[in-house]
C-alpha cells in the first residue's frame, strides 16, 4: 500500500522525526527476511528492506528524499522504508548506520556527505546509494567518480559554481569582495569553495573566507562580513542552508546580496542562483537504485551520476531583490519566487 508523492515543502515535516515510515514507492508491510546486503534478498514480489539516513533537514535533503522514494514508486516497488534524520549530529549519523546494517537492509540510501561516510564504514556489503553529495572520490566514498570500486555510488550535487559567480557578477557588476560563507566541517563546501576560488580569481574578484562549525555561528559571521564585502556566496552546504533563513535575514538587513548553491536556498531568502533541482538528483539516485535491486546492478561498477547543464534553473528572489536594492530584471527566463 504505496502513498502519494509527498510535496518538496510537504515532506520537511515528515522528516523531523525519526522512524519507520511508508513514502511514495513504499510498502506498509513488512519485508520479507534477507540476509544482509544482498539486493535481491526477498522474495519475489515481496518488499525491499530499505534504510534511509538523511543528515539534517532542509529543503534540499527533503527534496532529494522525496525524489528518491519517487522513483522507486514509478518502478512499481514495493518497499518498506525505515527513514532516519540525524538531525546534524555526526555521532547520530553512526548510530543510525550501525542500526540500519543490523536491521539487514537490501539498501540504503545515504542523503548529504556526512551520512554516507558513516554508513560506508558501517558496512561494505551492503548497496549504498548516496545523493546530495558533491565528490565522492574527495570525500573518500569511492576509489573514484568514474569508477567507484566498492559497495558506493550515487548522484551528485556539484553545481555549476563558475556560472554562479558570473550570475553574481552579472547582479551586482560593482562587486569588488566576495564573502564565501560555509561549514568547516564539510568536505563537500571545501569543494565548491576552490571552485569559487578559482572562478573569482579568474574575474578579478577578491574573496574573504567566512567559516562556521554550526548554525549557532551563522548570525555572527554575517554580521561580520558587513562592511567588508560586497556580496556573499553560498555553496550548497548543509549548515548554510538549514540556517539560510538566519543568513538571509542577517544580510538583507544589511544590503548583502547572497548568491546561493540551489533553488530551496534561494526560496529560504537567497538572492539567485542558477541551481540544479533536488528532487530530480534524489529520483536519478532512486533509479540507480532499481537497477541494484531489480537488475543486480554492481555499486562498483555504477559511476557516480550527474545532473546535466540543461538541467539547471536560473533563479530568483524578488522580496529579497527589493530588499537590498538589486535589479533582477535583466536575467531573462529566470524563474522568480
Amino acid at each position: 500500500m504505496s502513498t502519494p508523492v509527498l510535496t518538496r515543502r510537504g515532506l520537511i515535516a515528515s522528516l523531523a522525526f525519526t522512524g519507520s515510515v511508508a513514502l511514495a514507492g513504499c510498502s506498509d508491510d513488512t519485508a520479507a527476511e534477507g540476509s544482509a546486503g544482498s539486493a535481491g534478498a526477498t522474495d519475489a514480489g515481496g518488499d525491499y528492506k530499505i534504510g534511509v539516513l538523511q543528515l539534517t533537514e532542509h529543503a534540499a535533503l527533503d527534496a532529494s528524499n522525496e525524489g528518491f522514494c519517487a522513483a522507486l514508486e514509478d518502478a512499481g516497488l514495493s518497499c518498506d522504508i525505515n527513514q532516519q534524520n540525524a538531525q546534524n549530529d555526526q555521532s547520530a549519523c553512526q548510530t543510525i548506520a550501525s542500526t540500519l546494517v543490523n536491521d539487514g537492509c537490501d539498501l540504503i540510501l545515504a542523503i548529504g556527505t556526512p551520512a554516507a561516510q558513516a554508513c560506508a564504514s558501517a558496512t561494505s556489503d551492503i548497496p549504498i546509494i548516496g545523493t546530495a553529495i558533491t565528490d565522492f572520490a574527495e570525500s573518500g566514498l569511492v576509489e573514484s567518480n568514474d569508477a567507484p570500486g566498492g559497495n558506493v555510488t550515487g548522484s551528485s550535487d556539484l553545481t555549476p559554481v563558475a556560472d554562479q559567480i558570473a550570475l553574481l557578477q552579472q547582479l551586482i557588476p560593482d562587486a569588488q569582495t566576495v564573502g564565501l560563507l560555509y561549514c568547516s566541517a564539510e568536505s563537500n563546501s571545501a569543494v565548491q569553495i576552490e571552485l569559487a576560488k578559482d572562478a573569482c580569481e579568474a574575474s578579478g574578484l577578491a574573496t574573504e573566507e567566512m567559516t562556521v562549525s554550526s548554525s549557532n555561528e551563522l548570525q555572527q559571521a554575517v554580521e561580520s562580513l558587513a562592511g567588508r564585502v560586497d556580496a556573499i556566496y553560498a555553496p550548497t552546504d548543509n549548515t548554510i542552508a538549514a540556517g539560510m533563513s538566519t543568513v538571509a535575514m542577517v544580510a538583507n538587513e544589511n544590503k548583502i546580496p547572497v548568491i546561493v548553491g540551489c533553488d530551496t536556498m534561494v526560496e529560504d531568502g537567497g538572492l539567485a542562483s542558477y541551481s540544479i533541482n533536488y528532487t530530480d538528483l534524489g529520483r536519478k539516485a532512486g533509479e540507480m537504485a532499481v537497477r541494484i535491486l531489480t537488475e543486480g546492478a554492481d555499486p562498483a561498477e555504477m559511476p557516480v551520476e550527474y545532473l546535466s547543464s540543461d538541467e539547471c534553473t536560473l533563479i530568483a528572489n524578488q522580496a529579497t531583490a527589493d530588499e537590498v536594492g538589486v535589479d533582477i530584471s535583466v536575467l531573462e527566463g529566470a524563474e522568480i519566487v
